[in-house]
């Protein structure tokens, strides 16, 4: 199948949640201020590139898997700037713009891939947009086999759990990527994806595999989860599954330059094999050679077929 047949199908997969532009000012560093001792950043090129829900989106249509994305944004600079970069074939953009909203931007200085400092640009949004996004997610949820919530906590997602209950009445399957420490946010989602340290300050730490496995049981059972892929940096990432089934994968990364946006690439290739038909095991196992090409290259970015192809 061709790129344009793939992108006239309908999107079967629907990414919610907070959009994001991150913003690098790359230059070199030659010389200390004489004002405060503090290094003075010579800049030499500004890009801009999608994060978080956005992220997720373009990744899934490099995959050439189509998407529909709905997001809350600014009427700003910031905001348009992001609907231009995600004009790209396979997205439909179903994007809640207000003029109340700031869009979030995680703006980096860098020099020689070296991160000197972020800056953060963001403002919790008013209830009457998140709301628009909410009755929006609701109607489009409805739509699409595949509902991802890329919840960074930066508020476009008030009640994520209200969603989920109203996607599966509708016969849809949710992934979630979690920020909040209280899951319950997220309860009867069919997958969670938290890192190490999103999973620990959720329920705490663990001294061994068997306690781990125990507490993540005890979670699946309260909040009616049926699998967990916890992502695990170097350890690479395991699954965890109601009923006792468990999955590890080790790492594939041969060098790591940078993990921002690593997790919304194993969200969207996770999801993009799930919707072409592939297991849950083998999509893990996709996702996981996906996170070990994403961290090999700098900033936030996307993976293809072809760097996928076995």
């Amino acid at each position: 199948m061709n790129p344009s047949e793939v992108f006239s199908a309908p999107p079967s997969v629907l990414v919610v949640g907070d959009c994001m532009l991150d913003v690098y000012l790359d230059g070199a560093v030659l010389r200390i201020s004489p004002e405060a001792p503090v290094p003075i950043l010579r800049l030499a090129q500004q890009s801009q590139r999608t994060g978080g829900a956005a992220n997720v989106a373009l990744n899934l249509a490099r995959l050439q898997c189509p998407v529909t994305l709905a997001g809350l944004i600014g009427t700003d600079t910031a905001g348009a700037c992001l609907v231009e970069l995600l004009d790209e074939p396979g997205i439909t953009q179903r994007l809640v713009r207000s003029p109340h909203v700031q869009t979030t931007q995680k703006i980096r200085l860098v020099s020689q891939r070296q991160q000197l400092l972020r800056m953060d640009v963001e403002s919790a949004p008013p209830p009457a947009p998140v709301d628009e996004l909410a009755g929006l997610a609701r109607e489009l949820g409805a739509r699409h086999r595949w509902v991802l919530l890329s919840d960074y906590a930066k508020g476009a997602l008030a009640r994520p759990d209200l969603l989920i209950e109203h996607c599966n009445l509708q016969g849809s399957r949710v992934l979630v990527d979690p920020k909040r420490r209280d899951l319950s946010a997220y309860r009867s989602a069919w997958l969670l994806k938290p890192n190490v340290a999103e999973l620990r300050d959720a329920v705490g730490d663990w001294a061994s595999e068997a306690e781990l496995c125990a507490r993540l049981g005890d979670l699946q059972q309260r909040l009616d989860i049926e699998h967990v892929l916890l992502t695990r940096g170097e350890a690479g990432m395991s699954l965890y599954s109601r009923g006792g089934g468990c999955l590890h994968v080790p790492t594939e990364a041969r060098e790591v330059y940078d993990v921002s946006g690593a997790g919304d690439t194993v969200l969207a290739v996770l999801t993009f094999a799930l919707a072409r038909g592939d297991a849950l095991e083998d999509a893990v196992r996709l996702a996981n050679r996906a996170a070990g090409l994403v961290v090999g290259k700098f900033g936030t970015a996307a993976v293809t077929l072809e760097e996928l192809a076995p």
